[in-house]
């Protein structure tokens, strides 16, 4: 169905995936899904991780990969969301904001999904399907329906919804187990939501649909669906859910064709073009059939894949379809608006179809029969059926005014509707009326005040909205104006619209909208004059626009100024000048003045809101100071001056801002301001002017601010300021100066506590300044002195001044704690001790007794404060320093101070110590003894060399620390201490722990000989110590440690000890002799032994020792050391006499190494008594084979055993042991170890026949290696027949074969390998191989009949190699490699080259440029058969690219046959080519026809070449090209040059230009042709004006040849009148009849209301029809008259 070269679809290849580097193993309905052409979705594994990749189709080379396991995704339809299946959990995910949108857990698996919409998935289970919405987070899927039983065990393919969900199909295919059945049987389920029904259907695919029919208010809900049976193969087409005032759907069902070379052919895919009304139909072989939904009528069908395609989905950019094949080739097929209407007009010659497919889509093509149909009908008086044309036309070709015109004019029959009405009706019904039409229904309708009408077309959008439609609307009603204006996008009309109707705020809305600029400035002033409320509001709209001012804000307050709208104009700029801009400065002051000359206490409010800072401050100062606003002047004067003169009067200002106006002058500027004030009313103002200076205090500088209330003399205000500053001020200078002002203004207590708190002041100058001011209260002076250590000084003062009851106050109210320091000084002046011991005697407060002691012992008084101090004893009181001082006056009067120091214990042993040590050491030591004063002790004792009592005191001390600090070498004492401990100290003690610590500290000071003296004192002789067993372990080991000579008399001596722990460290210590005595003497056999063998190492003695005592456990040991020894003989002689085996695995070790296997045996034997470990057997069975001892091996495996007889058969295999390793295979039956046993004894037979037993390739491949190095070709066969089985062991074996040069071999096992039954690819594969390199001749004939079973890349690759050209095209052709096939064999001509070969590849090629090659490699090699190759290639090539490749090179004769086959195409590259070929042959009959038939080449071009042409007949053509292109001058000249008058006659009439013929007559006369000028008023009749012809004749006499035109001339004359006349008669009937019709029509009809139509009647009600006998409706009431 070529269509006579027209071909009504566009196909596009829009990716090829593998390019984008997906997987060609991936490309499959389970990995790829297409939901849309928006994305293709695919799975993937790339080396070991798991990808899905998105494929952006409007952007191919966005290809987007993520590291996601699933076992299913789909993208959605428009957006970048992706829903994901992992067995039963869904999830969905939004790749771009990169959040999960939903996820749920499946009670059952999920067999198929798709996205039914933007907002849903249909889940389709082995039972149910289920709708999911992602609109929310959180539902479940709901189920919709169960499957039928008839999809039970089908594979779901599809699932389709109607955009509103009430109907659904779910389709899939299955086997078909009928024999007499298609193979592969459909079966769909289709359900209705409302009904809540199925119905099961048979069939493949389906689709549904929407059409519009013929007078059907609604849009037809359709249902197509297609199925192939044995019988053959239909389409459907079925109404569903059919509305009532819609006409019926006819049911289609019609014939699907399929070809015989598709006879499993199957509808796979089915989409519906919305637009256009066709049903798209993809088959499993790659055709494609289109069907026009209405009719069901077959379009066109041709095949657009060599492939599968096995997923679609509708193309929305075209209308149309796009899939992917199993090649991945992204491929798009739709409807070619330009050539489908020509291709059903000419080709399926249904010019019915064409019409409806035309007006549906508004499709080109079918123009010229609209109007010859439309022309027709109207002038047959058909005007109800030209108006349904007219209002159907595609792309309103018909709907002109000229059309509404000719309606118009047609005069209205009594009793009929008028055509006007039923045109306008018919476009109502159609749909939009456009703009003429709109105008024209337009007037009448308002003038007769139906206006409802026309707002209830606007609503349905049935009228275009136009300029002149708002024009004339306006008249009658503005906002329906404005809703014409709004959707004609006429902004200048819709402003003045809002304006009119006073929505002011929508008209800065609207033009922004729009972008429309109005003049602003002219809508304002009209508002405001109109509705100054209005304005105001429409003036801060413009001004406060997002994008900036609309308006000059200037000009706007111009506006309200000049009608003197002060509020207004504030408001306005209030709001304008919000943003408080730079530029607006000007504004802003402008805003404040008019307020403060009107409303000042606005401008105060403005002020206060602090909204503008780039106004004229000096300006608005100075207006703010007139208006009495002195704040606001203070806020905005910068002049000193000016702030002086407003800032005193404080009266006038708020305090607590004036205090903190300050904060914005400068330091100067504000002592200024405040000695202004001072100077100008100091009363008034002094309290304002310490509040600053408090305030700003820091910054001002206290110094300064002293210095100016000094300078006015005011000490209140000092003492004021201070007051509030010296808390936290730290300048000394302003606490003195506080409280110099406090002491002047009389504030004594003030002077106390700043005296008291304050940590800043000069203690030295303010104590210098109380005492010169002679205060009558000394406290102050009193808290200085104390504060600041000046008792002496006070002391000294208050004595001095007979002020003596201010000391009492001092010690007894203010601080008894200085009350040593008084006593001290008022002994430093010689007071009265009567007076210093009455004045301690009223102190009550507490202070420190040991200043007080230390006061007077330093002024040797100390026997002062006895009474005092033994009264304080008597009172009870238990201080120590008490009892020290009492202590030291007991020391010094020597009153029995020993018996003090040692029964009290309250006293401070180290001051008291400390005091004795010049007096009396062993005082001292007493006091330090009794206070554990260690460090003070020992120095004491050193000093005065009490070595007995310190050796007496570190005894009964037990401190480590102490210990260690006398008994390091340093110390020079130490040997006169340690005498003394080991003479004195330890024997008077009586305290195990005493003689414990004392131990550890010699054992930790590492004194081991005077720790040896020590013990032997404390052991040796006779002591309640004597039996220690601790000491004598301690003895022992010390003596081990530093004396060996004496370890052996006191292992003799002692009994006490701990032998085998003395004995081990003896042994430690290298003295092996004394551990063995002393295990010998306490019977520790087993021990003493170990010494002798392994620390004396004498195995002689050892074995002496053994015989001697003859126990089993000393032999075992002797024979472990005889083994350490390697003299194995006598260790297992020793082992067999303890009957130990349990060291046996060394002993089997050894034994094995030093090749004692005889003696082995033995102990092995004397093992396996007592043992049964499989060790031991196997070691046994091991030394049998070493021994040669085959009989006892036989014996050995007759009996009951537990050895591992496999690894004792590979040891002996590994030791050449071939005899005992072929016994122990044989007793377990391990045929495989038993055949490669036999190989190495030359059994080669029995080999074989025990590796087939073995069954394991491992074997065979031994068993082989062995055949194939002794060359055993047969037996190799064998084995090697059952390697090549398995795949993995192939290359291998061929790679042995190959190395050794056995080629013949190898190739005879692999044909022999063919017949097997677990025969695979790869042998065939490789057979292939070696036959390219070593058998070349057989390879082609084995390709032929094993192609279908060889790794075809891969043969490739070697036939390549081997340079064998025919074998490599016959693979490539058989992998579909038809693009590599093609090029090989041109590449390899001479060898491979083959023309009906060719022929069938080329046309296969996929890569166009291959086209293009082969046409250059026939034009070298093979020009003969170049039209045969283009013959194919026609199809498929470019024909202008080809034209100009034969052009180049001057070869385009050859190709005369193809440019005749191809010139129907009407191509400009083809038809210059042909026609210059014609050109070079003479052939102007054919050039002729050339140029008439297709007239795509450059006329002009030719026509000038041509008329230089030699040769007549060509010089004719160039006259008839100039003419085809109404180029009439050069054509007639060119014919006058031949004096071809005929063809310039000729061409004069074709012209229909008066001027060309009369020039042409002309030159007639002038040449005196009177024939040719006869003939010119014959053939330009109509052209000549008998004017002209009457003066060329009368002036050249040919009056005889002119009288025949004059005569005619008349004629016609005569004829037009009469006609004229006529139509004027029936004109002004017609115009009569027409104005009494009109005068007859009612003004209203009150059928009106109902349906959009004009010719609705009634509603309520269908309206009655009456005939009326020519077959139409009766006229019906319209509510106005005919146009």
């Amino acid at each position: 169905m070529d269509g006579g070269g027209i071909i009504p679809i566009a196909f596009c290849e829009h990716l090829q995936l593998s390019s984008v580097g997906i997987q060609p193993q991936s490309i499959s309905f389970q990995t790829l899904t297409l939901e849309s052409d928006h994305f293709i979705c695919v799975r993937e594994k790339v080396g070991e991780q798991n990808q899905v990749i998105i494929v952006d189709l409007a952007d191919a080379n966005n290809v987007m990969r993520r590291p996601i396991t699933a076992d299913s995704a789909i993208m959605h339809p428009q957006q970048k969301i992706i829903a994901l299946k992992a067995q039963r959990q869904l999830q969905v995910f939004n790749i771009e904001t990169k959040t999960k949108v939903k996820s749920h857990q499946m009670n059952e698996d999920v067999v198929f999904w798709k996205w039914i919409s933007i907002n849903a998935i249909g889940l389709v289970t082995e039972t149910s399907v289920y709708h999911w919405s992602i609109q929310d987070a959180t539902s479940a899927p709901q189920k919709v329906f169960d499957r039928h039983a008839t999809l039970a065990g089908a594979q779901i393919i599809n699932y389709r919804t109607t955009p509103d969900n009430k109907w659904l199909v779910l389709v899939g295919i299955a086997g078909n187990t009928n024999p007499g059945g298609f193979k592969v049987k459909g079966a769909m389920q289709l359900y209705s939501t409302e009904r809540g029904v199925s119905q099961p259907i048979e069939g493949h695919a389906a689709a549904f649909g929407e059409l519009k029919l013929d007078g059907a208010a609604t849009p037809t809900k359709l249902f197509t669906f297609s199925v192939r049976t044995a019988t053959g193969a239909k389409l459907h087409v079925v109404e569903i859910d059919h509305q009532a005032p819609n006409p019926q759907f006819t049911k289609k069902a019609v014939d699907v064709f399929f070809p015989k070379e598709a006879a499993n052919d199957f509808p796979v895919s089915m989409q519906v073009s919305k637009r256009h009304g066709v049903i798209y139909l993809i088959t499993k072989y790659g055709f494609i059939h289109l069907y026009d939904l209405e009719t069901g009528a077959n379009i066109y069908m041709n095949r657009i894949s060599g492939d599968t395609i096995f997923v679609t989905a509708e193309h929305e950019a075209s209308d149309g379809i796009i899939g992917v094949n199993k090649k991945g080739q992204v491929l798009s097929v739709n409807v070619d608006d330009n050539t489908i209407i020509p291709y059903i007009l000419s080709t399926l010659n249904n010019p019915e179809l064409a019409f409806k497919m035309a007006s549906r889509a508004n499709l080109p093509g079918a123009d010229d029969l609209y109007v010859k149909q439309y022309q027709h009908l109207f002038a047959s008086g058909q005007y109800a059926e030209a108006a349904k044309i007219a209002a159907s036309s595609p792309r309103g070709i018909l709907r002109t005014p000229a059309t509404i015109d000719q309606f118009k004019q047609v005069p209205v029959q009594p009793g009929t509707l008028s055509p006007i009405l039923q045109y306008f009706g018919i476009l109502l019904e159609k749909g939009e009326l456009n703009k003429y039409e709109s105008l024209e229904l337009a007037r009448p309708v308002l003038a007769q005040g139906r206006k409802q009408l026309l707002e209830k077309w606007l609503k349905e959008n049935k009228l275009e909205c136009s300029e002149e439609l708002g024009d004339i609307v306006r008249l009658h009603d503005m906002t329906l104006a404005l809703s014409v204006y709004l959707r004609a996008n006429t902004p200048n009309k819709v402003v003045a619209c809002f304006a009119e109707l006073g929505q002011y705020d929508k008209i800065v809305l609207y033009s922004k909208k729009v972008n429309y600029q109005p003049d602003y400035v002219a809508l304002l002033q009209h508002i405001m004059r109109v509705a100054p409320e209005k304005g105001a509001e429409f003036a801060t709209q413009l001004a406060n626009d997002e994008s900036g001012p609309l308006v000059d804000v200037e000009r706007v307050v111009d506006i309200f100024m000049s009608q003197n709208l002060i509020q207004p104009a504030t408001a306005f700029l209030l709001d304008a000048l919000k943003d408080n801009k730079p530029e607006q400065g000007h504004l802003q002051t402008r805003l404040l003045e008019m307020n403060l000359m009107n409303a000042p206490q606005v401008a105060d409010a403005i002020l206060g809101n602090e909204m503008f800072t780039h106004y004229d401050r000096p300006r608005i100062a100075n207006l703010c100071e007139k208006a009495g606003l002195l704040q606001r002047a203070l806020e905005h004067y910068e002049d000193l001056a000016d702030i002086k003169r407003v800032i005193v009067h404080t009266n006038a200002l708020n305090a607590e801002w004036l205090v903190n106006y300050f904060s914005r002058l400068t330091t100067d500027q504000s002592l200024e301001c405040l000695k202004e004030m001072l100077r100008i009313n100091i009363r008034q103002n002094l309290q304002v002017v310490i509040q600053v200076a408090t305030k700003y205090s820091d910054i001002l500088g206290p110094v300064k601010v002293i210095e100016m209330f000094e300078s006015f003399k005011s000490s209140e205000g000092l003492y004021y300021y201070l007051g509030s500053v010296v808390n936290l001020s730290q300048d000394p200078e302003v606490h003195f100066k506080y409280i110099q002002a406090a002491t002047r203004t009389g504030q004594i207590r003030e002077v106390e506590r700043i005296c008291r708190e304050s940590n800043f002041y000069n203690p030295e100058k303010v104590k210098n300044f109380l005492k010169e001011a002679k205060l009558p209260d000394q406290l102050p002076l009193i808290i200085v002195c104390d504060r600041f250590d000046f008792v002496h000084d006070l002391v000294l003062y208050l004595y001095q001044n007979g002020l003596t009851n201010f000391i009492e106050v001092y010690v007894q109210r203010v601080n008894s704690a200085r009350c040593p320091q008084v006593i001290g000084g008022l002994l430093d002046v010689d007071c009265d001790e009567g007076t210093i011991k009455s004045l301690l005697a009223s102190v009550t407060g507490s202070f420190p007794i040991d200043e007080l002691v230390e006061e007077v012992e330093k002024r040797n008084r100390l026997k002062l404060i006895l009474p005092w101090l033994e009264a304080r004893i008597q009172a009870g009181q238990t201080e120590p320093a008490l009892y020290n001082a009492l202590a030291k006056i007991y020391i010094d009067s020597n009153n029995n101070p020993e018996a003090f120091l040692k029964e009290n214990n309250i006293y401070e042993p180290l001051v008291v110590g400390k005091y004795c040590e010049k007096r009396d050491p062993y005082l001292a030591y007493i006091a330090y003894a009794k206070g554990f004063c260690d460090d003070e002790l020992i120095r004491i004792t050193n000093e005065n060399s009490m070595f007995k009592q310190q050796a007496r005191y570190l005894v009964k001390r037990r401190r480590v620390e102490l210990w260690q600090q006398v008994l390091v070498a340093e110390n020079l004492h130490r040997r006169a201490l340690i005498d003394q401990v080991t003479a004195t100290a330890i024997p008077e003690c009586t305290d195990p722990d005493d003689v414990s610590a004392t131990v550890k500290a010699f054992m930790q000071a590492d004194l081991p000989l005077e720790l040896i003296e020590m013990l032997e004192k404390i052991i040796l002789e006779p002591t309640s110590f004597s039996d220690n067993r601790n000491l004598q372990n301690l003895l022992l080991l010390t003596a081990i440690r530093a004396d060996k000579g004496k370890v052996v008399n006191y292992i003799n001596k002692l009994n006490g000890y701990d032998a085998q722990e003395i004995a081990r460290i003896a042994v430690e210590h290298g003295l092996n002799e004394e551990a063995f005595t002393i295990y010998k003497k306490y019977n520790e056999h087993a021990l003493a032994i170990n010494v002798l063998v392994d620390n004396i190492a004498s195995i002689d003695r050892g074995l002496e020792y053994a015989v001697k005592i003859n126990q089993p456990a000393v032999w075992s040991r002797l024979a472990k050391a005889q083994l350490d020894g390697l003299r194995i003989k006598d260790a297992i002689d020793s082992y067999i006499k303890a009957e130990d085996p349990s060291n046996f695995l060394e002993v089997i070790e050894l034994s094995n190494r030093a090749g004692k296997h005889d003696d082995l045996v033995r102990y092995l034997q004397m093992a396996r008594k007592s043992l049964r470990e499989p060790k031991i057997d196997t070691e046994l069975a091991y030394a049998y084979a070493k021994t040669d001892r085959l009989h006892d091996m036989e014996d050995f495996l007759g009996m009951t055993n537990v050895a591992d007889i496999l690894e004792v058969g590979e040891k002996c295999f590994n030791d050449e042991l071939y005899q005992a390793a072929k016994l122990l295979f044989q007793s377990i039956s391990n045929w495989a170890r038993l055949a490669t046993t036999l190989i190495y004894l030359g059994e080669n037979q029995a080999a074989v026949e025990s590796a087939r037993k073995a069954g394991n390739t491992q074997v065979w491949k031994q068993v082989h290696q062995a055949c194939i190095e002794k060359a055993e070709f047969r037996l190799a066969q064998i084995c090697g027949l059952n390697i090549i089985v398995h795949a993995e062991e192939l290359a291998a074996l061929i790679k042995e074969y190959e190395k050794r040069g056995f080629f013949d071999e190898i190739l005879s096992l692999l044909e022999a390998g063919l017949s097997l039954e677990r025969a695979h690819m790869g042998i065939f594969t490789e057979l292939s191989i070696l036959y390219s390199k070593y058998r070349p001749e057989k390879l082609m004939e084995h390709l032929k009949l094993f192609v279908s079973r060889v790794n075809i890349p891969k043969v490739i690759r070697a036939t390549e190699k081997a340079h064998l050209w025919p074998e490599l095209v016959f693979l490539y052709v058989k992998y579909d490699e038809f693009d590599n096939a093609a090029l090989a064999m041109m590449e390899r001509a001479a060898d491979a080259w083959d023309h009906n070969q060719f022929k069938e590849v080329i046309v296969k090629a996929a890569n166009v440029e291959i086209y293009y090659k082969a046409l250059s490699f026939y034009l070298q090699e093979q020009p003969l058969l170049l039209t045969d190759l283009l013959t194919v290639l026609t199809p498929r090539i470019d024909h202008t690219r080809v034209v100009k490749m034969f052009l180049r090179d001057d070869n385009v004769p050859l190709i005369r046959p193809y440019l005749v086959a191809v010139q129907h195409l009407n191509i400009e590259a083809v038809n210059d080519a042909y026609n210059d070929l014609l050109m070079e042959e003479e052939d102007f009959k054919t050039l002729r026809h050339s140029i008439d038939s297709f007239d795509n080449f450059n006329n002009v071009s030719l026509a000038s070449r041509l008329e230089k042409h030699e040769l007549l007949e060509f010089r004719r053509l160039a006259a008839h090209l100039y003419k085809k292109n109404h180029k009439w001058e050069e054509s007639i000249t060119l014919s006058k040059q031949d004096k071809l008058f005929k063809d310039a006659i000729i061409t004069a009439a074709t012209s229909g230009s008066s001027e060309v013929a009369e020039d042409l007559l002309t030159y007639f006369v002038d040449i005196g042709n009177k024939e040719c000028f006869a003939a010119m008023l014959y053939a330009c009749f109509d052209l000549l004006r008998s004017d002209v012809v009457m003066e060329l004749s009368w002036q050249h006499g040919l009056n005889d040849f002119y009288m025949p035109y004059r005569i005619q001339s008349q004629r016609s004359l005569v004829d037009k009148l009469a006609k004229l006349e006529k139509e004027v008669k029936e004109h002004a009937k017609k115009v009569t009849i027409k104005e009494e019709a009109e005068a007859e029509v009612p003004i209203i009809n009150p059928g009106i209301g109902g349906k959009l139509l004009l010719t609705q009647g009634p509603s309520g009600m269908a309206p009655p029809v009456y005939m009326n006998g020519t077959g139409m409706m009766p006229p019906q009431m319209t509510g106005f008259g005919g146009f």
